[in-house]
C-alpha cells in the first residue's frame, strides 16, 4: 500500500496549486485521470492573480510562458452601446488571456519540482475510512493501487462526487452550460488584447484572443432551453453567432472550422453545503464553482488551492481551527460572488419575458 500524508484528486489549477504549496511540508500525491492537460475553456485570469502568483513564487515563470495581457474589456450588456474598461487604473496591471494547457503544465511541473508525486492517468475507484485516515483505491495502467493517506483534498471540479458519501453534498444553482470553439486569427489582426462579452435574448456570448494566434468563441445558455441546440455542432454555434448584428465585428479576424465539434461543459454555479469534513476538504470548483460571467474561476482556483494547502498543513499539525477558518473564508467568498453576480445580471433588463433572463431576475442573496 502506497503511503502519503495528503492525496489530492485532480491536477487542474486548484489541485496543482494546493500540491505545489503543500509539497515542501507534507508527503503529497497528486493524481489526475488525464495524463496531461488538454485544451479547454477558462482562460481569463484576473489582474489580482499577480499577487497570488508572486506570493507562491510563480510570477517569473508565468511571465516567461508567453501568456497575453488583457488591457481592455468591452461589453454590450443592457444596451446596444458598447462600454469599455481598461487596466490603466488597476494597481495590479492587466488581466491575462492564458494558454490554458501551458498554464496547467507549469503548475504540475512546479508541484513535482517541489516534491509532490504525480500519478497519471489515475482514477479513484474506491474510498473508505481507515482508522484516523483513508484508504484510496486508484485504477492506474490497468492495475488497482491502494493508497493510505491521512488527508484527502478533492480538486475534481464542479461535478465531482468523490466525497459525497462523507458529507460533501452539492447544490447546483442553475442550469448554465457553455459551448465553445477555438479559431485561428488572421496574420496582422488588430485589437488582440480585448475581451468581449455580449448579452442576447437567450444567453450570452464571450470571445477573446489567445496566445498562439487563436481566438475562443463561447456561447452560454441553460441546458434545457432551445438555444442549447446551437451547441450540438460547430455550424450550429457559428450560425447562432451570425444572428447577432454586432458580434461579427469581433470575429472578423478569425477563421473557425465548422467541421470540428464544439466543446461543451457544464458552467453552472454550485456550492458544497460544507467544503470541509473529517480528514478532507474541497478546493476550486469542487468546493465552490462560479458562473463564467464573473471571470473569477481561475483566480478562485489559485486562491482556494493556496488556502487549502495552508489549512491542510495546519490541520495535520494539530490545529483544530484550520478547517473551520477555511470554511469561513469560502463562505465569505461565496456571499460576495453571489451579490456581484446578481447585480451584473440585473443590468440586463431588455428581455424580462425571456426564460433565461427571468430565471436571473435580481434577488438579494440570503
Amino acid at each position: 500500500m502506497l503511503p502519503a500524508d495528503v492525496v489530492i484528486v485532480g491536477a487542474g489549477p486548484a489541485g496543482a496549486t494546493a500540491a505545489l504549496n503543500l509539497a515542501p511540508f507534507q508527503r503529497v500525491l497528486l493524481v489526475d485521470r488525464r495524463p496531461e492537460p488538454t485544451d479547454r475553456i477558462g482562460e481569463s485570469l484576473a489582474p489580482a492573480a499577480r499577487r497570488l502568483l508572486s506570493d507562491m513564487g510563480l510570477w517569473t515563470d508565468f511571465l516567461a510562458d508567453g501568456h497575453s495581457p488583457c488591457h481592455v474589456s468591452r461589453s454590450r450588456w443592457g444596451t446596444q452601446t458598447p462600454t469599455e474598461q481598461d487596466a490603466l487604473a488597476n494597481l495590479d496591471g492587466p488581466g491575462w488571456h492564458l494558454d490554458r494547457r501551458r498554464f496547467e503544465e507549469r503548475l504540475r511541473r512546479t508541484a513535482v519540482a517541489r516534491g509532490a508525486a504525480l500519478l497519471t492517468p489515475a482514477s479513484p475507484v474506491g474510498l473508505e475510512r481507515a482508522g484516523d485516515g483513508w484508504c484510496l483505491r486508484l485504477e492506474h495502467g490497468g492495475r488497482v493501487l491502494d493508497v493510505a493517506t491521512r488527508w484527502i483534498i478533492d480538486a475534481g471540479g464542479r461535478t465531482s462526487g468523490l466525497l459525497k458519501p462523507f458529507g460533501a453534498n452539492r447544490q447546483a444553482r442553475d442550469r448554465l452550460i457553455c459551448g465553445w470553439l477555438h479559431g485561428a486569427r488572421t496574420e496582422g489582426s488588430t485589437g488582440g488584447a480585448m475581451t468581449y462579452t455580449e448579452s442576447a435574448p437567450d444567453g450570452w456570448w464571450y470571445t477573446a484572443p489567445l496566445p498562439g494566434g487563436r481566438r475562443v468563441l463561447a456561447w452560454h445558455t441553460d441546458a434545457d432551453l432551445p438555444a442549447a441546440e446551437a451547441l450540438r455542432t460547430a455550424s450550429g454555434l457559428l450560425g447562432h453567432a451570425a444572428r447577432s448584428p454586432t458580434l461579427g465585428e469581433q470575429l472578423s479576424d478569425t477563421r473557425f472550422d465548422a467541421t470540428v465539434a464544439p466543446g461543451v461543459i457544464t458552467a453552472h454555479g454550485s456550492v458544497l453545503a460544507s467544503p470541509v469534513g473529517e480528514g478532507w476538504l474541497a478546493v476550486g470548483d469542487a468546493a465552490l464553482s462560479f458562473d463564467p460571467l464573473s471571470s473569477q474561476g481561475l483566480f478562485n482556483a489559485l486562491f482556494t488551492g493556496l488556502a487549502a494547502a495552508e489549512a491542510t498543513d495546519r490541520a495535520l499539525r494539530g490545529d483544530p481551527t484550520a478547517t473551520r477558518d477555511y470554511a469561513g473564508t469560502l463562505r465569505d467568498i461565496d456571499a460576495a460572488y453571489r451579490r456581484n453576480l446578481a447585480a451584473w445580471y440585473a443590468l440586463e433588463c431588455r428581455w424580462p419575458e425571456q426564460e433565461f433572463w427571468r430565471r436571473r431576475a435580481y434577488r438579494p442573496a440570503p
